[in-house]
């Protein structure tokens, strides 16, 4: 299959530019919020649509700032310790799960802290809310022709800007509708039969880990880590940890109750 060319500028205005790329976040940030909305009517959570406005309005911080920051310690620190100014350039992509979800956290716990609001509660609510933002975001690296799959002769297969000649995985097709979409269903219908707090993120937790550790077998590694334990990449390595700190939390909040 052909690679669909698609121009990552969406619209000029002057200097200005609105990249599919950010409107790809934006678009998830305003999914998450109704989603979260939804969760906290329907479980009588106590977040007014303020609460949730504000909420949301700290996580796109904590998580741009994170993802960011993340990327550039974790998968290339040499240059970006070099190019210090390239740490801003995000409209250039180079975001980090891992590292938004640290920054994630770190917001959910001063949101909780200074409204009062239980942490677990937020973090089961971010849980839920973030796989829209995983959706988007992932299409958002498919339209940029970024972070696609190893080489291969399914028929599916593309030829990728940069990717050279041969056919490879659309990984990111794959995570959109993985860590996307069907980890929405998963955490969705388990907020519903679930009431112990910290479940839901849990959850969130393995089996986001477990997804994509499992599809990371498609994905190309990041070319300046290549391979960094066996055949494990670094994303692999952390998803471990990842699926790790989401047993435990699940086995704690079962057994508390």
């Amino acid at each position: 299959m052909t690679y669909p060319q698609i121009n990552p500028v969406l619209i000029h205005i002057g200097p200005l530019q609105l990249r599919w790329y950010g409107l790809m976040y934006i678009i998830g940030f305003i999914v998450a919020y109704f989603v979260i909305v939804h969760v906290c009517r329907r479980k009588e959570l106590p977040m007014a649509r303020t609460d949730v406005e504000d909420l949301v309005t700290y996580c796109i911080l904590g998580l741009v700032v994170g993802a960011r920051v993340g990327y550039c310690l974790i998968y290339n620190p040499a240059y970006y310790l070099s190019h210090p100014l390239k740490f801003f350039a995000v409209w250039e992509g180079g975001m980090s799960f891992h590292g938004g979800l640290i920054g994630l956290v770190l917001t959910g716990i001063f949101f909780s802290r200074s409204r009062g609001k239980p942490f677990l509660m937020l973090a089961d609510l971010g849980a839920i809310g973030a796989t829209p933002g995983l959706f988007f975001g992932r299409i958002g690296n498919f339209i940029n022709a970024e972070l696609f799959g190893r080489v291969t002769d399914a028929p599916w297969g593309m030829v990728f800007p940069g990717g050279g000649p041969l056919p490879r995985h659309p990984s990111q097709l794959y995570e959109a509708l993985s860590e996307g979409l069907l980890l929405f269903i998963i955490l969705y219908v388990v907020s519903l039969k679930v009431n112990t707090r910290g479940i839901v993120f849990g959850v969130f937790l393995a089996c986001y880990g477990l997804l994509r550790f499992l599809l990371e077998f498609f994905r190309e590694p990041d070319p300046q880590l290549g391979f960094v334990l066996l055949s494990f990449t670094m994303g692999q390595i952390l998803c471990m940890l990842m699926v790790a700190a989401g047993l435990g939390l699940i086995a704690w909040r079962l057994k508390s109750h």
